[in-house]
């Protein structure tokens, strides 16, 4: 059973090749093992070393940095030794390896997922917020998540829940000095306006909470859902969206979207590109198993800004396309009505589907009144349904 105890080593860069390659090791004493794995086995704490690595026969494995931070002062809190050689899988297995050998008399051993930051945790390296603000800013996927989550790792929102536990123990103790000494003429509560600092203490904690809201969005991510018949245009919409014109697939099979597809737009929003419904060629079961996966998605997914609901201009409103938008009304989803293929439309046809969707969206509640009408091949209304979604993006004081 493995030990919060062992050394760990674990490679600490992301899978693949590239320039640079770090291994990570974690420990009371490393010492033993920088002495076996590297060329100049003596360090300055917190000083970069350029040195070799070797393997057990003296041979060089790679060449590069070696990086030591004695215990406490390190991630961890133990000593912590960080290898940067080059980024080659092969030899960054080689050198994971080589380290996992020359510790085994010590029990070195690999890093479970996660383990380097529940050290730092255990260590007082951390607190809970800021570990879990670490799997946050890696796991970001926009700039705004990115930055919430840097905020919480140096400690903001850390820094005022200690505030406010501090501002209730001294109205605490405020509270317990009235109850001790009623024979007192002196009012403790009246004097220090504790009715005003309750009261501050309160506005305080909403604004924590609210900020603990939007971190939860942010995490989760806001989320726009594009979702029509199959053949609609989603995917030509997506690239013109997007500004890149190969990143979704454009197909005249219908129903070529049989999952989930998510798109960053403007850097703060995905586009979550939903699967086809109505005529593709598909069985039941393929069918049943799309619209379980629409259903499950748009149950209670707070950071779910809109859904977009595709409608080629040529044909109108289908009676495929009233089920999706019934159940946007049950979960209440907002949704608004984008034309696709609008340049396939001419003269006065395009004005009567206008007034003829408006009526039928007078009757769904979740509906948004403003109809957008594109069409992807001819660019048309593409930039302003872009900044309609981007603006949906935007922080409450933006807006």
């Amino acid at each position: 059973m493995n030990s919060d105890r062992d050394p760990i080593v674990a490679i600490a860069t992301a899978p693949g090749r590239g320039g640079i390659g770090i291994v990570r090791l974690s420990g009371l004493d490393l010492v033993p093992i920088l002495r076996a794995v590297l060329a100049r086995p003596t360090l300055t704490a917190r000083h970069a070393t350029f040195t070799r690595f070797l393997d057990s026969a003296g041979n060089t494995i790679d060449e590069g940095i070696a990086l030591f931070y004695p215990a406490p002062h390190s991630y961890t809190g133990e000593s912590v030794l960080e290898v940067q050689g080059h980024g080659g899988p092969v030899v960054l297995r080689l050198l994971l390896a080589r380290c996992l050998e020359a510790g085994h008399a010590f029990g070195l051993r690999l890093a479970e997922p996660g383990e380097f930051t529940r050290r730092a945790f255990l260590n007082d390296r951390l607190d809970l917020a800021q570990a879990e603000a670490v799997a946050d800013l890696i796991d970001a996927s926009t700039e705004a998540a990115a930055r919430s989550a840097a905020r919480s790792l140096i400690g903001d929102f850390s820094h005022a829940i200690q505030a406010l536990v501090e501002a209730l123990i001294e109205l605490r103790m405020l509270v317990e000095a009235t109850l001790d000494f009623p024979e007192e003429e002196i009012d403790f509560l009246e004097a220090s306006d504790a009715r005003g600092r309750l009261a501050t203490i309160r506005a305080q904690l909403e604004q924590v909470l609210t900020r603990s809201r939007q971190g939860a969005l942010l995490r989760e991510g806001l989320h726009v859902v594009l979702v029509g018949s199959p053949n609609v245009g989603k995917s030509s919409l997506l690239n013109a969206l997007t500004g890149r014109h190969s990143l979704a697939r454009v197909s005249h099979t219908p129903g070529r979207t049989r999952q989930l597809n998510f798109f960053a737009l403007a850097g703060r929003l995905m586009l979550v590109d939903m699967p086809g419904y109505g005529y593709a060629e598909a069985a039941k079961s393929e069918i049943a198993a799309w619209t379980d996966l629409i259903k499950l998605y748009l149950r209670g997914r707070a950071g779910l800004r809109r859904a977009c609901l595709l409608i080629d201009a040529r044909h109108g409103i289908k009676p495929t396309d009233r089920p999706l938008m019934d159940m946007l009304d049950e979960a209440a989803v907002s949704f608004q009505i984008v034309l696709t293929k609008a340049d396939k439309v001419r003269g006065g046809a395009l004005e009567a589907l206008l007034a003829a969707v408006a009526a039928e969206l007078a009757g769904h509640v979740a509906a948004h009144p403003v109809i957008h009408v594109t069409s992807a091949h001819e660019s048309l209304g593409i930039a302003e349904l872009r900044g309609a979604l981007a603006a949906l993006a935007a922080p409450p004081e933006a807006r």
